[in-house]
């Protein structure tokens, strides 16, 4: 595992902080890395007003976030969304924006924001041409994690977030009664027959390529069935999903608790944070699992888990992208560009039933499950 620690060099702050607008659209995941950065800086600046720029799926989630306004950017009206953002903002000038997306899209929305100071990410990470739209870099970090890259921007506005190898982030997530209402109903009628372990799997990523093989799935939750849990499947209402729920449940022995499409973002949250353990590869679902504190097994072959594994579980992560990447390129991960991604359609079938077991026994021996 590779991590990054390096305190950020900022201009001194004169006056407190008024107003710090965070500029992050997009992905559930990296959304939920992100939150952990923004409540430190919360935390550090309590007076500060925080808006936070963010995609309308992500809003879902985010909804509710303690003393953050939210901000809806709707990428669905086209050209359109920056108008929208521009009419939302009229009139308001902000102390900071914290850019912590380097897309084209948020690029260009970072100009319809009105700031004193302008934080984006450093030389070597700024891609389609975020450098020339940032005033400010945070400081260059040499293999972090994404989470660790939204911490250089705390860092940077003299937080003291995640310095230390052994500091760990932390995680305030908005859940309403109703959702932890929701996930209790799905889970009492199993804890009145005397079961108290269950097993999420979040079988699909946002691309195909990424899910492991429906059949192996399968061969893991009758594993985890005989072992005593109760195993439930999750996941969203696309016809992708569907097809992976189907496949799988075609081929399990097991009595699998189907709620692929049943639930909302809040009341999978809620699911993830009373389960036991939950299995997915690399998708938002195990991300949010991380950030109630539930471990996680994350599968991964397309990139690189100490950038984007399971923030505090990447222990627990099964991998063959390092030695895909070694196949591939001829070089390791530390002799090339950090996060280098791997390609082929088919890598994740290199990720074995057997490897999956032993590690969901030890992190059974770990958590003392």
């Amino acid at each position: 595992m590779t991590e990054a620690f390096v305190t950020a060099v900022s201009p001194a702050i004169t006056q407190p902080l008024q107003s710090i607008c965070i500029l992050r659209l997009s992905a559930i995941g990296d959304v939920c890395h992100a939150v952990a950065a923004v409540q430190a800086i919360q935390q550090h600046y309590p007076k500060a007003q925080l808006t936070w720029i963010v995609g309308k799926v992500e809003a879902m989630l985010l909804k509710d976030l303690p003393g953050v306004e939210l901000v809806v950017f709707d990428k669905k009206l086209g050209f359109k969304a920056y108008a929208d953002l521009k009419q939302k903002l009229q009139g308001r000038q902000f102390d900071v924006l914290l850019h912590m997306q380097v897309a084209l899209r948020a690029n260009l929305a970072s100009l319809v924001i009105n700031a004193k100071r302008k934080i984006g990410f450093d030389w070597s990470r700024a891609k389609e041409l975020h450098a020339l739209f940032m005033r400010e870099r945070i400081a260059p970090q040499a293999t972090p994690h994404v989470l660790d890259g939204f911490a250089g921007f705390a860092r940077h506005l003299g937080v003291p977030f995640l310095q230390n190898p052994t500091d760990k982030p932390q995680w305030q997530m908005p859940l309403s009664q109703a959702d932890v209402d929701f996930a209790t109903a799905q889970l009492q009628p199993f804890r009145d027959q005397g079961t108290s372990r269950f097993l999420v799997i979040c079988p699909a990523a946002s691309k195909a390529e990424r899910n492991w093989l429906p059949m192996r799935y399968a061969a893991i939750a009758d594993y985890a069935a005989n072992l005593g849990f109760v195993v439930l499947l999750c996941g969203g209402p696309t016809a992708m999903e569907y097809q992976l729920r189907d496949d799988i449940l075609q081929q399990t022995q097991s009595n699998v608790v189907d709620l692929v499409g049943k639930t909302t973002l809040k009341q999978l949250l809620a699911l993830l944070q009373q389960a036991s353990v939950v299995i997915a590869p690399d998708t938002g679902p195990a991300h949010m699992a991380v950030t109630v504190g539930t471990p996680v097994i994350g599968l991964y072959a397309h990139s690189n888990p100490d950038r984007t594994g399971p923030y505090l579980y990447r222990h627990y992560v099964v991998e063959v992208y390092h030695d895909e990447l070694l196949r591939q390129t001829g070089k390791t991960a530390a002799q090339q560009k950090f996060g280098k991604r791997v390609k082929g359609s088919q890598l994740m079938a290199q990720i074995e039933v057997e490897q999956v077991k032993t590690m969901l026994n030890t992190l059974i021996t770990q958590e003392k499950l």
